[in-house]
């Protein structure tokens, strides 16, 4: 309701009974707490609430979709929300916020998820949540935009192994992750960025099933994924994968081809279980890449770390430790890193190389050690069974190492396995300690400075 002034003239309302002439009209709903399952439904379904606050548990809740805009949160501490059985969680659309939650669907259901037929998913933020289930996040469909604020997500269980759409290359297929962020698209002007710190997956005595952390792009000639940081916490990932599968592998932490991050920093241990369970592995584009805690694979051709993209620098500070057969330490079989520091490397099965170079590559320094205990082996090279000898460093006839500085010696245990095998190139060559093969004094067994 308008007042009006003039010069000599003014028209006052006759049926006013308050003298602050204000719009009575109610203000728009953009906040509602809820209590039930019903109240829960209605918030969400109502698009001029842009805050939804839980006050307590909620169970048997359908499957809900975010209106654009809407943020859903709890009151205090953490409200938890269980979902229906069968039923996947919370899509996802433009522009929504999940906050202080704790997320509940069965393990193979995608707790969190996103719309696919919105063209420009906004800024979508995850943080401070706790959840079962599948956290995915994918660019598909009309999807061509956004930008994916993830902290704090903590993934107790999932299986993401019934995830049929797989990127491939290297001869292999990777099982996607518990969480996964995807940029399907194949044009490369679409551009997909993210931020995410404190992911972690899994439990010691209950990892999650498929990949742990799984972030990728559209291909090397595809949709790009920007990732400012990728920081992980702690990451325990079993596929399940029957040993002996040559084109099937996934990772406690992998980096896809498409994606370029700035920062990748695993906080915590990251440990595997099964075959073909890659411990660390990069297709991408990686600039810093570090490794606080240890790297542990207990699978056959599990491997401590895998590079098939390009890292300016590495740098594992504590050591990487394989157990299963054919699970070498480190490997560059594509691309290349530029400089590469490791505490300390050391292997168990037969087959088990505790590093092998086969690209060149700049320098490489390990402060305490290489050690290997197998002898000769199957393991899994490019998704072809191949036989190898667990030697402490192998650099292969199209490899190629700038400089090689050993600390701590080179050291094999296997019967017949030599401790150093050179068919391409060491530029420079500096081993402080013993390199030795326990088992077969007609190797190389030495004192150097």
């Amino acid at each position: 309701m308008a007042l009006v002034l003039a010069t000599g003239c003014a028209e006052v309302p006759q049926n006013t009974t308050n003298n602050n002439l204000t719009d009575t009209k109610a203000p728009q709903m953009t906040q509602r707490e809820v209590s039930t399952t019903s109240e829960l439904i209605e918030a969400v379904q109502d698009a001029s609430v842009k805050r939804i606050v839980v006050l307590k548990e909620l169970s048997d809740v359908p499957m809900l979709r975010l209106s654009p805009g809407q943020a859903l949160t709890a009151s205090r501490s953490k409200a938890t929300i269980r979902f229906a059985d069968g039923q996947d969680g919370l899509e996802l659309s433009t522009d929504n916020e999940i906050e202080n939650l704790v997320l509940i669907t069965a393990p193979e259901k995608r707790v969190v998820f996103n719309d696919t037929t919105v063209s420009d998913l906004g800024k979508l933020e995850l943080q401070n949540i706790t959840v079962d289930g599948i956290v995915q996040i994918i660019a598909m469909d009309r999807v061509r935009a956004g930008n994916i604020e993830a902290h704090d997500v903590e993934i107790r269980s999932a299986d993401a192994r019934e995830y049929s759409v797989r990127p491939k290359g290297y001869g292999v297929e990777v099982i996607p992750g518990a969480f996964t962020l995807w940029n399907q698209q194949a044009d490369t002007s679409v551009t997909i960025t993210a931020d995410l710190t404190g992911i972690s997956a899994g439990l010691p005595n209950a990892p999650v099933r498929g990949s742990g952390i799984f972030v990728c792009g559209g291909g090397d000639k595809g949709g790009r994924l920007l990732v400012r940081r990728l920081e992980t916490g702690m990451v325990h990932s079993d596929a399940g994968i029957a040993e002996g599968t040559p084109d099937r592998i996934s990772a406690g932490v992998f980096t896809g081809y498409g994606t370029l991050v700035n920062n990748v920093h695993t906080l915590g241990t990251v440990t595997t279980y099964g075959p073909n369970d890659m411990v660390l592995d990069n297709w991408g584009v990686v600039d810093h890449w570090i490794s606080e805690e240890k790297v542990t694979s207990h699978g056959p051709s599990g491997i401590g770390f895998v590079n098939f993209g390009n890292i300016t620098s590495l740098k594992l500070k504590e050591t990487i430790e394989t157990f299963g057969q054919g699970a070498r330490g480190f490997n560059v079989y594509s691309g290349t890193v530029a400089h590469a520091e490791f505490d300390r490397i050391v292997t168990h099965g037969n087959g088990a190389v505790g590093i092998q170079i086969s690209q060149p590559m700049g320098e490489i320094s390990v402060l305490h050690g290489i050690e290997t205990f197998g002898g000769s082996g199957e393991s899994l090279v490019k998704g072809v069974m191949t036989k190898l000898s667990a030697v402490a460093f192998s650099v292969k006839p199209e490899g190629s190492v700038r400089a090689l500085n050993i600390a701590g010696g080179l050291v094999t245990h296997g019967p017949g396995v030599a401790p150093i095998e050179v068919q391409g190139v060491i530029e420079s060559l500096l081993v402080k300690d013993k390199i030795a093969a326990l088992k077969d004094q007609s190797n190389i067994s030495q004192q150097t400075k």
